[in-house]
């Protein structure tokens, strides 16, 4: 039998924090340090409700007010703790993606939207994927860190369930941002260890200096 749908209340309206390269997917944890007063108010005002903010990457525009990409991924606060010079160190925990509807003409000093979950219910479903071939993605992966004489744990690379393996390149690996908006946007979690595998393989096309190619 297959396990339940995770039971959580969505928002319909949700508080955003626009930061390129700052990539969450869902079931995934994302550490963020929060210093800006703004994102200071937000948090004060999540923390008193419902705990859940949007990670979303931008798309140009006013520096001051950057357009924002069409989606994003909610996620919950599930740590938090006050730093040492007035700033706040959190944990956001993803929960699912949504599609940017319209932003709400608010008078608070961060970004809120109208968010639409229905295209991604399924990222409320738990459970890992059974199988998927690991092969393409660890040879690519061993061509990427090479470039950088970077080295990797072989017996780490094997034993990490893929899905989490998957999660944690796409976060922590430097993807430029229109890249790290192709790995959230895959429909589901294999295609996203389709595109991880297709960008580290590209960068193996990039100069002979070591950068690497970025999506246009």
């Amino acid at each position: 039998m297959a396990p339940p749908a995770l039971r959580i209340e969505l928002p319909q309206t949700l508080p955003v924090f626009p930061l390129d390269g700052a990539l969450l997917l869902p079931g995934a944890e994302l550490p963020l340090r929060i210093f800006e007063p703004r994102y200071l108010n937000m948090l004060d005002d999540v923390m008193g409700g419902e705990r859940m903010i949007g990670m979303v990457q931008t798309t140009g525009g006013d520096k001051a007010r950057p357009s924002l990409a069409r989606i994003g991924c909610a996620g919950r606060v599930t740590r938090f703790r006050d730093g040492a010079e007035g700033d706040y160190l959190i944990a956001l925990t993803g929960v699912c993606r949504f599609r940017i509807i319209d932003e709400l003409d608010r008078t608070t000093p961060y970004r809120q939207v109208r968010a639409d979950f229905t295209p991604f219910t399924d990222d409320l479903k738990p459970g890992r994927r059974v199988g998927g071939d690991r092969t393409r993605l660890a040879r690519a992966l061993r061509a990427y860190l090479n470039r950088r004489e970077l080295d990797i744990d072989d017996t780490a690379l094997n034993a990490a369930p893929l899905d989490e393996l998957v999660a944690g390149l796409s976060m922590s690996l430097p993807f430029s941002p229109a890249e790290k908006q192709a790995l959230l946007e895959a429909p589901d979690r294999a295609d996203r260890q389709d595109v991880l595998t297709a960008l580290l393989e590209m960068d193996a096309l990039g100069d002979d200096d070591g950068t690497p190619e970025t999506l246009q």
